[in-house]
C-alpha cells in the first residue's frame, strides 16, 4: 500500500480508499469560485452520494422523478423515453445483479456495448456497488480488450453477442474475467454467459448504495501512449464536482434545456458529460444509436428541439462538406449553443458555422487524465478562433519549460496544470511510475505543447509524444506496429501520424515487407482487417507507404521522426544515432 500525496489517496490493489481529509479546499473552491446556482446541497451530496445516485437517486428526491431523463433513438428512429425515475430503478436492479453475483466495491466491471439504453444502466448501476465502472469502444479488436481487461483484472463484462465473439477467442488469457453478461443472449453456465433479460428481471428494484467518500475509485478509461500498453486511468467519485461544475459553468446546462452530445461512452466525453455532468443537473439528453448522417443529424436537432449540442470537430468539418440546403431547410431555432471537444477547432470550422449554422462553435479542451473541461471558450468569453480560450475557475494552468522553469507569453512549451482540481486523475491503474512521470513539483504534466498570449488565451500548438489524434481518437503508433508486426508478409513497421484536413491526423504506416514478398493490393487488403480486428477499425492506417527498411537509432527504436520527415518532405535533423 502507498500514499499518494497530490490527491490524498490510498492506492491498494484497484482500490483507491479515502483517507477522511479529501473535502475541502478543492472542491470550495471549484464550486464558490464558479459562482454557480447549483440545484442541491453539495456538502450533503459530497457526504452521502455517489455519482450513479446523483444522477439518479438524488434527482428523484428532487421531484424529478418522472421527468425524462433520456429519449433513446436507435438506428432506425424509434424513440424510447426513459425518466429519472427509470434510471433510477434499472440501474438499482443492475446494481442488485452484480451484488448477487459476488463483485463487490474496488472490483473492475467492464460494459462493452454500442450506444444503448442497457450501456447506461450498466454504468450507473455499477458505480452504485462502489466497483469501478470501465467503458470499452465497441469497436475495439481482440489486442485492444486483451490489453484492457487483462491490465485491469476486470471480473465481468456486459456485452452483446454481436461483440462477444471478440471476447470469447482472448477468454482464456483472461483468468479473473468470471461473468459475461449478454444483453441478448441466453444463459451458458458452462461458459459463464448470463442472460442480461432473465437476471434483470428477477433483480430487485430497490437497491441500499452505501456512503461513498470522494476518493472511492469511480471510472476507469485506457488511454494510449507512443510506447508500451495502454494505460488504465483511474477516476474517483468526487470528480462529480468538476464534472457538474463545468456542465452548468462551460456548456451552460439548465434544467429545461434538451442536450445532445454525440460522444460514445467507451471515451472519457461520453461518460463525464454524455452521463454525469448532465444528469446531475437533472437535465433530459437525448441519446442517438444511428451513425453519422448529416441529414438525420439536422432533423434530430430540428425535431427533438436540442438546446445545447455537444460534437467532435472531425464531425463538424465533415457537416462542412455537405450540401448547404441541408442546414439552412432545418428548424434550428431552439439551438442555443454548440460545443466541440477532442481535438482542436479549426478556424474555418468556426466561420462556416456562423455563415451556415448562425451560431458560434465554442471549443473545449480536456483530457482523459483531467476528467473534466479545464480550458473552453463559452458564451460570455470572446472566441479567438483557433484559440483553446482560457481556463474554467479554480484552474491554473501553466506553460513550462522541459525542466520546469515558466516561459514567458507567446512561447511554445509544456501546457501544465496545477495539481489538485477533484476530478483529477488518481492514478494509471498497475503503473505508478508512469503517473508519478507525469506530475513534476505538484504540477500535471499533460503531453500537449501550447502557448499563452498576452490576453490569456491558451493555443494549443501539438503533442510532445508521438501519440496520433485521429478524429478526436488518441491512437498509440506502437500498438498499430505490434498488430501490423504480427502479419505474416511485414518484417518491420513505423506508424506516424500526418496533419489531415478531416481527420485532424491521419494514420500513415511505413511498411517493410520480408524480402520473398512484393507489395500487392491483396497484402494491403490483409493488412488493414489484421489492424482493424486486432486493435480497433480508428487505428487502422489511412495509408501504407511500402518502403526497404525502417529508420532506427543504435538502441533499435523506431525513429518515428526522420518517417514524419520523410513523408512531409522536411528536414529530418540530426541523423547521427541512426543504426548504421
Amino acid at each position: 500500500m502507498q500514499y499518494n500525496a497530490v490527491n490524498g489517496v490510498y492506492i491498494t490493489r484497484h482500490v483507491v480508499i479515502n483517507d477522511g481529509n479529501l473535502v475541502g479546499a478543492n472542491i470550495v473552491s471549484i464550486l464558490s469560485s464558479s459562482m454557480l446556482t447549483l440545484p442541491i446541497n453539495w456538502t450533503e451530496l459530497i457526504m452521502n452520494y455517489n455519482i450513479a445516485s446523483c444522477c439518479t437517486k438524488a434527482q428523484c428526491q428532487r421531484g424529478l422523478s418522472k421527468k425524462n431523463a433520456m429519449r433513446w433513438i436507435d438506428p432506425h428512429g424509434t424513440r424510447t423515453d426513459y425518466t429519472f425515475g427509470d434510471l433510477e430503478m434499472q440501474s438499482n436492479k443492475f446494481a442488485n445483479v452484480l451484488t448477487d453475483l459476488g463483485i463487490v466495491a474496488g472490483d473492475v466491471f467492464f460494459t462493452f456495448l454500442p450506444k444503448m439504453p442497457e450501456q447506461f444502466f450498466a454504468f450507473l448501476g455499477t458505480l452504485k456497488t462502489q466497483a469501478v465502472c470501465g467503458t470499452l469502444f465497441y469497436n475495439f479488436g481482440e489486442d485492444a480488450l486483451l490489453d484492457r481487461l487483462g491490465d485491469s483484472g476486470a471480473v465481468g463484462i456486459v456485452t452483446r453477442k454481436s461483440l462477444y465473439k471478440k471476447v470469447a477467442r482472448i477468454r482464456d488469457q483472461l483468468p479473473a474475467l468470471k461473468y459475461i453478461i449478454l444483453v441478448d443472449g441466453e444463459d451458458d453456465p458452462l461458459n459463464g454467459v448470463i442472460s442480461y433479460v432473465r437476471i434483470m428481471a428477477e433483480a430487485a428494484f430497490e437497491f441500499e448504495v452505501q456512503p461513498t467518500a470522494p476518493g472511492t475509485p469511480s471510472v476507469l478509461h485506457y488511454t494510449s501512449g507512443s510506447t508500451g500498453k495502454p494505460k488504465g486511468v483511474l477516476h474517483r467519485h468526487g470528480s462529480l464536482t468538476s464534472q457538474v461544475a463545468t456542465a452548468q459553468g462551460v456548456l451552460g446546462l439548465k434544467e429545461d434545456d434538451i442536450y445532445w452530445c454525440t460522444a460514445d461512452q467507451g471515451w472519457v466525453t461520453g461518460t463525464s458529460y454524455g452521463i454525469i455532468g448532465p444528469w446531475s443537473l437533472g437535465v433530459t439528453q437525448v441519446h442517438y444509436g444511428g451513425g453519422y448522417d448529416a441529414q438525420t443529424w439536422m432533423n434530430l436537432i430540428a425535431q427533438e428541439k436540442i438546446t445545447v449540442w455537444y460534437s467532435a470537430p472531425t464531425a463538424l468539418r465533415m457537416l462542412m462538406r455537405e450540401e448547404e440546403s441541408i442546414f439552412t431547410s432545418a428548424n434550428l431555432s431552439c439551438l442555443r449553443d454548440i460545443y466541440s471537444v477532442g481535438e482542436p477547432l479549426n478556424p474555418e470550422v468556426i466561420s462556416w458555422s456562423r455563415r451556415v449554422l448562425k451560431h458560434d462553435i465554442f471549443d473545449t479542451w480536456f483530457q482523459t487524465e483531467t476528467g473534466a473541461i479545464m480550458i473552453s471558450n463559452r458564451p460570455g468569453l470572446e472566441i479567438r478562433p483557433g484559440s483553446m480560450g482560457k481556463p474554467f475557475e479554480g484552474i491554473e494552468p501553466a506553460i513550462l519549460a522541459d525542466d520546469g522553469t515558466p516561459l514567458p507569453e507567446g512561447e511554445q512549451g509544456n501546457l501544465c496544470l496545477k495539481a489538485g482540481w477533484p476530478s483529477m486523475f488518481v492514478t494509471y491503474l498497475n503503473n505508478e511510475s508512469a503517473y508519478k512521470s507525469k506530475i513534476k513539483d505538484g504540477w500535471y504534466y499533460t503531453g500537449d505543447t501550447a502557448r499563452k498570449d498576452s490576453d490569456g488565451y491558451y493555443w494549443f500548438m501539438g503533442r510532445s509524444d508521438d501519440v496520433i489524434n485521429t478524429a478526436g481518437h488518441l491512437i498509440s503508433p506502437f500498438e498499430v506496429e505490434s498488430a501490423l508486426l504480427e502479419v505474416e508478409e511485414v518484417a518491420e513497421s513505423g506508424v506516424i501520424g500526418a496533419p489531415d484536413d478531416l481527420l485532424f491526423e491521419k494514420i500513415v504506416a511505413f511498411i517493410q515487407l520480408h524480402e520473398r514478398y512484393q507489395p500487392t493490393k491483396d497484402i494491403e487488403i490483409k493488412i488493414r482487417l489484421h489492424v482493424s480486428n486486432k486493435a480497433s477499425s480508428i487505428a487502422t492506417p489511412q495509408e501504407l507507404i511500402f518502403c526497404d527498411s525502417i529508420p532506427k537509432n543504435k538502441s533499435g527504436k523506431i525513429m518515428r521522426r526522420v518517417l514524419k520527415a520523410r513523408y512531409m518532405g522536411t528536414d529530418a535533423g540530426d541523423t547521427s544515432t541512426l543504426e548504421i
